[in-house]
């Protein structure tokens, strides 16, 4: 049984706490825009305590939600994300199947074959299922890496084939703006694996396609007879 996420010393109720990291990792919202939607239903908390509340739980909930990910299905797609910090190129390389769902990201400071070796055996030992075909872009690192470490797998590579790849990398595009930019490799890391772990949540496989997760529910209320605030976050933290 999974030990439950601990909220001790933590003046605010849990519901809130993943209520608010919900909203800053799942939406194009600024620190300050959260703490105003918070303000807004009566709760005063700071952008800065939202910034810690996310720094903290954010990576234990993202952990608790890919320990029983849908099943990915057997053809992946496979990209590179640009990313500039610091004045210097990083490269996040990302893998997404073809319901759009994100399987896995690692910060590069290099887009060669060594650095496609190092991704590629990664992404097979964490996912622990049977590929079929693999659909990566243009980047020439690939077919090197793919005929070292895997000949006999399916490969394709062409512009029209890994438009899901290509638009899957949209919403971190628009989170980078608002955040005006990362700081530091570690953090562009830490962000991107809650960010695609809250939007996982929301990309139900087609062979399985269920109901969204509520954001509020009508249960238990917890102020002033207003309904409680739910997230899916909330779901992470049950065992």
């Amino acid at each position: 049984m999974t030990k439950p996420v601990s909220y001790k010393r933590h003046r605010f109720p849990p519901q809130i706490i993943t209520h608010a990291v919900w909203l800053y990792f799942r939406f194009p919202l600024s620190l300050r825009l959260v703490e105003e939607m918070l303000l807004e239903r009566g709760i005063g908390v700071s952008y800065e305590t939202s910034r810690r509340w996310g720094k903290k739980f954010g990576p234990e909930y993202a952990r608790r939600h890919r320990r029983k990910p849908p099943r990915p299905t057997d053809i992946w797609h496979l990209d590179e994300v640009v990313v500039s910090i610091a004045g210097r190129k990083h490269w996040l390389w990302r893998a997404v199947d073809q319901d759009g769902y994100v399987l896995d990201e690692i910060v590069q400071s290099r887009r060669n074959t060594k650095a496609a070796k190092r991704w590629l055996p990664r992404l097979m030992r964490k996912q622990g299922c049977l590929l079929r075909r693999l659909i990566p872009d243009k980047l020439g690192s690939y077919a090197a890496a793919h005929g070292q470490l895997m000949p006999t797998l399916e490969h394709r590579s062409h512009k029209g084939l890994n438009n899901r790849a290509e638009n899957s990398h949209l919403p971190l595009r628009r989170r980078e703006r608002v955040m005006q930019g990362f700081r530091a490799p570690g953090g562009l890391q830490q962000f991107a694996s809650v960010f695609s772990a809250a939007r996982n949540l929301f990309v139900p496989p087609r062979s399985r396609r269920s109901p969204l997760p509520p954001i509020f529910t009508a249960s238990a209320p917890w102020r002033n007879g207003k309904a409680r605030l739910a997230s899916p976050l909330e779901t992470i933290r049950r065992p």
